[in-house]
């Protein structure tokens, strides 16, 4: 299939289960589950996983083998391996081991922020500034991602207004952010809030706005992306089963899947890279893995139209 004209022509879904995927599930995965899945993850043409995050293991256990982790993840070539570091502490840490991507969450709730960082968006900024300039002392080539999650509205605040979304992003750039992305960490967007807030941020931000995330709590995760990709976005975080959530908002569960992602860019005649079978082989193991927990989608229901399959095949 020939993509529209005013749609791209490749995209890139950034594999996130591993992190935002296990963060709200107690269940901690065994290390070799998690090379197991990075490496079938790699197998089926990902190749950007983020591996985990560099929090104190007391308060997430079920990420405190994110050093090992990331050394498996880093021998795979090709392979873009991001971590999560909330403070400058976890920044070095990620820094020890070599990290060549770090995200760094920024929150455009106030309430939110507090409750997921116990600080104010602006002392979260300082910080950004300074694993900016640890960074850059340090010799690391690391690059600095910042996601600002709760963009589009806060299961505890409420309304986030746009005003302020763009304020922070302007000032996660002034501080030396290589990246931005907007997060609807609550699933509160709609496509025609998705493409008002990425067009009020794009002229701040330019190129370094360069990825969507979107949960499908409310079922609008698809339309989400499409409504990105339409403002030339092509760059979106997704979990494999759409497992996944944030712990400090309530009732923010599931991103959007891996697979229907995958999918829906597929039908338009997007390349992705995505071998099919083998997410949803891999989609099997998460879901042996976290036996009992809630999963999403809808390809592994139906499975591909006949027709992909035979343009598949051709």
């Amino acid at each position: 299939m020939i993509p529209s004209a005013k749609l791209p022509r490749r995209a890139v879904i950034r594999e996130v289960g591993l992190r935002d995927g296990l963060q709200s599930i107690a269940r901690v995965v065994p290390t070799a589950a998690k090379l197991e899945w990075i490496r079938d993850a790699y197998a089926a043409g990902q190749r950007e996983i983020e591996v985990g995050s560099f929090v104190p293991p007391r308060l997430l256990p079920q990420l405190a083998d994110t050093a090992e982790v990331l050394a498996f993840a880093k021998t795979l070539p090709g392979l873009r391996a991001s971590v999560l570091v909330p403070n400058l502490k976890g920044a070095e840490r990620a820094m020890e081991c070599e990290a060549e991507f770090m995200l760094l969450p920024l929150s455009a709730s106030h309430a939110h922020s507090l409750a997921n960082l116990r600080k104010t968006p602006d002392e979260v900024v300082e910080d950004i500034a300074r694993i900016v300039d640890a960074r850059d002392a340090k010799g690391s080539r690391a690059q600095i991602e910042v996601g600002i999650s709760t963009a589009f509205g806060c299961t505890i605040q409420g309304r986030v207004e746009p005003d302020e979304v763009v304020r922070l992003v302007k000032a996660a750039i002034d501080v030396g952010a290589d990246a931005v992305g907007l997060a609807d960490t609550v699933g509160y967007a709609d496509p025609g809030m998705v493409r008002s807030l990425f067009e009020a941020v794009l002229p701040v931000a330019g190129d370094k706005l360069n990825c969507g995330h979107f949960h499908d709590t409310r079922g609008l995760g698809l339309a989400n992306v499409y409504a990105a990709l339409e403002l030339g976005i092509t760059r979106f975080d997704a979990c494999i089963a759409g497992i996944g959530g944030c712990p400090h908002a309530p009732g923010a569960s599931g991103n959007v899947a891996t697979e229907d992602v995958a999918y829906m860019l597929a039908s338009m005649g997007i390349e992705t890279g995505q071998d099919f079978d083998a997410l949803l082989a891999l989609r099997r193991k998460v879901e042996h893995w976290l036996q009992g927990e809630t999963f999403h989608g809808t390809l592994w229901r139906a499975g591909l139209p006949k027709t992909m399959r035979q343009e598949q095949h051709a």
